[in-house]
């Protein structure tokens, strides 16, 4: 069966995502499109690159994910640290880390810039904060005076992760040297599960992949400034999610239990990866033992939908 995959942003926990590709591949599903957000995003550049579940499950086991919080001699610093960076560099730690791993990784494959890739395969979404639009790889390339292949899949990727506060923003300057600060796709689409459709009835379907998540307590008092920049971005994802999750969604939807594990828990145990890894795996086979993309269609025809989803 032929099928576009749409993988939500959700950090450390995209390790989940490989489970759900491994049983999707038992079931010889093949993939034509895939899009992603933050963690989706590098799951989704793996697969379009060519990577299967067993190899990202390989590369997700080798990643020294300490190095994904890229501290500098700033953060070392006690009690002001973390502050200084959050005011200087607008960001708390670096993001340099995830870039050159993916980088590398995709260039086992022979993939670097987007023009790489078959046209349409792949796509990342990112937030451009300082004009206040969504930026989608590669079709808003233009916007910028670029072409696809004057930017790196993996530069993309960045940027998609670039959690705000987390993160320090991408600088980026595009070719008539105009500055722009890119953050999280999240912040603007978490879950692009839009991205495929259309006004058209589908050869075939487009499955998303979502995390379900334990609500999010921040609790009664917020003891600095750092916990209150990442609850509020928490809060804000949680219910930019439930907005987005409908009927015709969850229909389409993978569901993926994660936990309490949160995106930025990068001191994950074994064990932790592999429970990510298993709840993926399961949630993925339960949804294809219900699945019918038939029926699906027929529900959308008798409800006279506008847009095929």
């Amino acid at each position: 069966m032929k099928a576009d995959a749409v993988f939500e942003g959700g950090g450390v926990r995209g390790i989940a995502f490989t489970g759900a590709i491994q049983a999707m591949e038992e079931e010889n599903v093949e993939w034509v499109r895939l899009a992603g957000t933050s963690a989706g995003a590098v799951i989704a550049s793996l697969v379009a690159s060519g990577y299967s579940s067993q190899e990202i499950k390989g590369v997700l086991r080798d990643i020294d994910y300490e190095k994904l919080r890229g501290t500098t001699f700033l953060n070392r610093i006690p009690l002001v640290g973390n502050l200084l960076q959050l005011f200087i560099h607008l960001g708390f730690y670096t993001n340099d880390y995830l870039e050159e791993y993916v980088d590398t990784l995709l260039y086992e494959k022979g993939v670097q810039t987007f023009a790489d890739l078959p046209e349409g395969k792949l796509k990342i979404i990112a937030s451009d904060i300082s004009s206040g639009k969504m930026l989608i790889f590669p079709d808003d390339l233009e916007r910028y005076g670029l072409a696809p292949d004057d930017v790196k899949v993996s530069t993309a990727v960045r940027m998609s992760s670039s959690l705000p506060f987390f993160f320090r923003p991408v600088i980026w300057e595009s070719k008539e040297e105009k500055k722009s600060y890119i953050l999280d796709g999240g912040l603007l689409s978490n879950f692009p599960i839009w991205i495929f459709d259309t006004d058209e009835e589908p050869r075939f379907p487009t499955f998303g992949f979502h995390f379900v998540r334990e609500e999010i307590s921040t609790g009664a008092v917020i003891p600095s400034p750092i916990h209150l920049f990442t609850n509020i971005f928490k809060t804000m994802l949680q219910a930019h999610d439930l907005r987005h999750m409908n009927e015709k969604t969850r229909e389409r939807t993978i569901q993926v239990p994660t936990g309490d594990i949160d995106a930025t828990d990068f001191d994950l145990k074994d064990e932790d990866i592999e429970w990510l890894y298993e709840s993926g795996y399961s949630s993925a086979k339960k949804f294809l033992s219900e699945w019918d993309f038939e029926q699906h269609k027929d529900k959308r025809r008798k409800e006279g939908t506008e847009e095929w989803n």
